[in-house]
């Protein structure tokens, strides 16, 4: 079955497709990828994964089609940005 796994580091981007065996599992497809040679940052234990934008637990089975995303960090609380930006507003004001 082919799937795609994506990963959207800080300044590059990954994303490939490849084929599996029918009942592979996320895991299996992000180590397969080669996604982890390429960004050592990615810590599978604790980074979030998900498919099709809903996150899932590594061991969930793949069907055919599917995209494997990898989930980092945020660098700032969406919260606090628009706060930022807001006190920005009225200072310029």
């Amino acid at each position: 079955m082919r799937v795609e796994v994506v990963y959207a580091g800080v300044s590059d981007t990954f994303q490939t497709q490849l084929e599996l065996a029918e009942g592979a599992t996320v895991e299996q497809a992000i180590r397969a990828s080669g996604v982890l040679a390429r960004f050592p940052e990615i810590d599978l234990a604790a980074c979030r994964v998900g498919v099709f934008s809903e996150r899932c637990p590594l061991d969930r089975p793949l069907r055919a089609g599917e995209r494997v995303e990898i989930y980092r960090s945020l660098i700032v609380d969406p919260k606090e940005a628009r706060r930022r930006r807001a006190q920005g507003r009225k200072q310029d004001a």
